[in-house]
């Protein structure tokens, strides 16, 4: 499988309590690192003069790789934790936008994986983007910056093609409504899923609507759980029938959340599989 990965990668600012560090994120950055145990991966970011050029060797010493365009800045977050669970985020500086003249030919990719974080996907690329087999995380579509970084509202147009959908509980509220959220996801995708920590979440597979429990992890880090968990769906869903690629995706995201690596195999993944239970609504 060769997959494309498309959005920022970032510099992100962490503040947990009286220690603060930097490192690198963005959800690309997961997106990769999880998918590129499957196939080929290559990340199409734009990035400043300020970014690690280490981490982009690290990326591709794990056999990524990375097509890094030049942006005046590189789109860096703070992220001050106010518990294990619970952060708010800051913008501190936003990257250029991908522009559709600065895409690679997508007929060299058998699927294309878009994570934007700060609204760096605008809409018309991300048009260019549905000729392909899009996978899409909503996050960086629906968030504004206005006093802090808060979900906006967005028409359901720009959800018409896309395959596989990932957003949290908060974020498919930019649709409207929930009951009016699951209408549109039911109509314009063919697969959503909502997830919501380690509590229930929701999948809809062409407009049926299934319930999903993920297997109960100890999580010091939620970090690139959403990123970990669309990439490897994504990946299971053209090996397996919908609820075992949805079985094995949320098995593939807890053991990262454990590990908080991608350092395990997929016998393990099988095992942990069987700890998460599906069902029809």
């Amino acid at each position: 499988m060769k997959v494309l990965v498309i959005g920022h990668l970032t510099k992100d600012v962490i503040i947990k309590g009286s220690e603060r560090f930097e490192r690198v994120g963005g959800g690309v950055y997961y997106s990769a690192l999880a998918l590129v145990t499957f196939g080929e991966v290559s990340i199409l970011t734009k990035i400043g003069e300020d970014f690690p050029k280490e981490k982009l060797y690290e990326l591709e010493n794990c056999g990524i790789k990375v097509i890094a365009l030049p942006s005046k800045q590189t789109t860096t977050y703070e992220l001050r934790y106010l518990n294990e669970g619970e952060r708010v985020l800051k913008l501190l500086a936003r990257g250029e936008e991908m522009k559709p003249e600065e895409l690679p030919e997508l007929g060299g990719f058998d699927v294309v994986l878009a994570n934007p974080v700060a609204g760096e996907i605008p809409k018309e690329t991300l048009e260019i983007l549905k000729n392909g087999e899009l996978a899409l995380d909503l996050q960086g579509i629906v968030r504004e910056f206005k006093d802090g970084v808060r979900i906006g509202k967005i028409d359901s147009e720009v959800l018409r093609g896309v395959k596989i959908l990932h957003a949290d509980i908060n974020e498919i509220l930019s649709l409207g409504s929930f009951e009016k959220a699951i209408q549109i996801l039911k109509e314009n995708v063919e697969v959503a899923l909502i997830s919501n920590g380690g509590e229930r979440g929701i999948a809809i597979k062409k407009g049926q609507i299934y319930a999903y429990y993920p297997p109960r992890t100890k999580i010091k880090d939620a970090t690139g759980a959403g990123d970990t968990f669309l990439a490897a769906f994504t990946y299971f869903y053209r090996e397996c029938p919908f609820i075992q690629a949805l079985k094995m995706a949320n098995a593939f995201t807890a053991l990262f959340l454990e590990r908080r690596s991608y350092d395990f195999s997929m016998e393990e993944v099988s095992k942990k599989a069987m700890e998460v239970r599906v069902e029809r609504v």
